[in-house]
């Protein structure tokens, strides 16, 4: 049976079926099986493409109907190939079954089927077939030219997305309330019927010196009223040694506190000999984190800016590699608040000098002195909270200017509270959306699939707890 076209005087097309009955005589038979065979035989349909015709109607314009018999629209040509693709699966218990010919290639070269080559592909189908694939992609090409048909919208891609945010201004061009659904998305946990939550998914993969990963329950962390991660920092401090400024390729190496909090838990009290492991700091023993750390910068800058965080409260020290002087920043105390602080910053102090020699520098002081390294806190104005040690520290790091600081003091203007609360929001984009990041794409497109339910003013405040019932995603 073959569908073919028929114009009526009622409608301009009607699809009418039409059998063709070829004499016994004109039949083509073998020595070995005297069955008729059809003369189109497609084998192998699901190794094909069977979602074809489904594609098509869901892509394609429908075409106005055609004058003639001999160019039948997209539809039709999807629902032939349909049929011929699935001539395969009839079956050939009936001896009356006729053969036919769709014209599209010289029956007389057809040979008769075995059961060995209705599985197996013969070289007239796999033609045929690709005449027929051909047939429907000319006629699709051609419908999707029509005048009276709007353009098809094209869907973004996570490519396509993040090229959008690829802008020369860097992370301040992104608009604030992509910044904000980045941070909803980065920083919420979901929680399924028994209880598990997402905390470690990993969201972020930043490519530096080497594969750094951050899991969500590190992003959580930048949520409103939250001690920061560890992770969070370093990641910081990868982004920015990465940043091309002068500031950062000629001046100040951020060095990643992991090796550093890594010596602390094994030196909790800045014990020399560790308890754990009963012997001294070696750099050689953390060669997980090694690979994170640039060694020409560390060597070759003249400032470097290490993080250091205690009993959750973080400060920065200052290196001048020149002169081997150190200085500290506290965004919460103007000096050492007890004897236990001024133990751990001789042993901070000593791990500094060691990462230095390991990356080819001179040490901070020579033999024992080594181990008496001394920082004097700088008197600086900073947080009003108990939580937000971390976020002046990573702001510190881009702002600071270490030849400015006089007689121990450096004059600048604080932020306010609204501006500390907004850096969350800030840190959680420019993690997620930086370069460095692998997943970029993927964070890109599942934040701009979110839609804000509230106004983007009380949103753009950590302060504001968002729950996932108050957010719509498309």
């Amino acid at each position: 049976m073959m569908v073919v076209r028929e114009q009526t005087p009622s409608e301009a097309l009607a699809i009418v079926p039409i059998q063709f009955f070829v004499p016994p005589s004109q039949q083509t038979t073998t020595d070995t099986d005297s069955e008729p065979t059809p003369m189109l035989q497609i084998e192998g349909a699901r190794e094909t493409t069977p979602e074809t015709p489904k594609q098509l109607q869901e892509t394609t314009p429908k075409l106005p109907p055609a004058p003639t018999k001999i160019h039948p629209d997209a539809e039709d040509a999807a629902a032939l190939l349909m049929m011929a693709r699935t001539a395969a699966y009839v079956p050939k218990t009936d001896p009356g079954m006729p053969s036919f010919s769709l014209g599209l290639t010289d029956s007389s070269q057809e040979g008769a089927s075995t059961q060995e080559t209705e599985r197996e592909k013969s070289p007239e189908t796999a033609t045929m077939l690709e005449q027929l694939d051909s047939l429907v992609q000319k006629l699709a090409s051609s419908a999707s030219k029509g005048k009276d048909e709007s353009p098809q919208i094209q869907r973004e891609t996570g490519g396509e997305s993040s090229a959008k945010f690829e802008t020369p201004g860097g992370i301040n061009q992104i608009p604030d309330d992509m910044k904000q659904k980045c941070y909803i998305w980065g920083t919420r946990l979901k929680e399924d019927a028994k209880g598990n939550t997402d905390e470690y998914e990993e969201i972020c993969t930043l490519v530096g010196q080497g594969e750094y990963i951050l899991m969500r329950t590190h992003l959580a962390s930048l949520q409103a009223k939250s001690d920061i991660e560890s992770q969070i920092v370093s990641a910081i401090c990868l982004i920015l040694n990465q940043k091309k400024e002068k500031r950062f390729q000629a001046q100040i190496y951020c060095l990643p506190p992991d090796i550093v909090s890594m010596a602390l838990s094994d030196h909790p009290r800045g014990e020399f000999i560790s308890p754990k492991t009963n012997k001294e700091f070696r750099v050689e023993a953390y060669p997980s984190f090694i690979h994170f750390i640039d060694r020409k910068k560390l060597s070759s800058h003249p400032y470097i800016f290490a993080p250091v965080c205690h009993s959750g409260h973080w400060w920065l020290w200052l290196i001048n590699t020149r002169t081997r002087k150190c200085q500290i920043l506290d965004p919460l105390h103007k000096k050492a608040p007890s004897d236990e602080i001024n133990d751990i910053n001789k042993f901070t102090g000593y791990v500094f000098s060691r990462l230095i020699t390991y990356a080819g520098g001179k040490p901070l002081e020579k033999g024992e002195k080594e181990k008496e390294i001394k920082a004097p806190y700088v008197k600086i104005s900073g947080q009003k909270t108990s939580y937000d040690c971390a976020i002046y520290v990573m702001k510190w790091l881009e702002l600071i200017e270490p030849e400015n600081i006089k007689k121990g003091k450096y004059e600048w203007d604080n932020w306010t509270q609204e501006e500390v609360d907004h850096y969350r929001v800030e840190y959680a984009s420019r993690i997620l959306f930086s370069e460095m990041n692998k997943q970029r794409d993927r964070a890109i497109r599942e934040s701009s699939a979110i839609r804000l339910s509230k106004p983007s003013s009380v949103l753009l405040s950590p302060f504001c707890q968002i729950n996932f019932a108050d957010i719509e995603t498309g």
